[in-house]
């Protein structure tokens, strides 16, 4: 690809193009496949991160807690939660941080995305209920939700407070 480096990006971006020759518009579209090639690339990277974070975290957590009630997933979701609020906080319009897009996407779409892990808890708690286990599949459902939500506000709190 050719883009021009003279030229800004939203000169060249198809949906707020002017009247531009052919040529503009072509650069234009191959800039807009190129970044978008670029976004899956850095989350795929953050989800097999975030993934590989999510299996030692879990075996981790096992090892010294126990796996007898989904303590792992419920701590995992809760820390996951608190990173992304965290971040996005940090990183947001009113943020201290500046991340560029790719940057925000590989950690919150990718990594969190990939360390957070909704569809196992629904899966282990369905099995809990499945056991007859309904007190701790109750529990399950209370923990997640109330460490997960107090952790996005932790996260959002601590980054607000950096941002001043």
């Amino acid at each position: 690809m050719n883009a021009p480096l003279d030229k800004p990006l939203e000169q060249l971006h198809p949906d707020t193009a002017g009247e531009q020759d052919g040529s503009d518009r072509v650069q234009a579209v191959e800039l807009h496949r190129f970044s978008a090639t670029v976004s899956y690339l850095w989350v795929g990277i953050g989800s097999a991160l975030g993934g590989l974070a999510r299996y030692a975290a879990g075996l981790a957590i096992a090892a010294g807690i126990g796996d007898t009630f989904p303590w792992a997933t419920v701590i995992i979701n809760a820390s996951g939660s608190m990173l992304i609020g965290f971040f996005a906080t940090l990183t947001g319009p009113d943020g201290r941080v500046y991340v560029p897009r790719h940057g925000r996407q590989f950690v919150m779409v990718g990594f969190c995305g990939g360390y957070t892990t909704f569809s196992s808890f629904a899966l282990q708690t369905l099995t809990l209920v499945q056991d007859g286990h309904l007190l701790r599949a109750a529990a399950n459902v209370a923990a997640s939700l109330m460490l997960c939500f107090a952790g996005v506000w932790v996260g959002y709190a601590a980054a607000a407070a950096l941002n001043g």
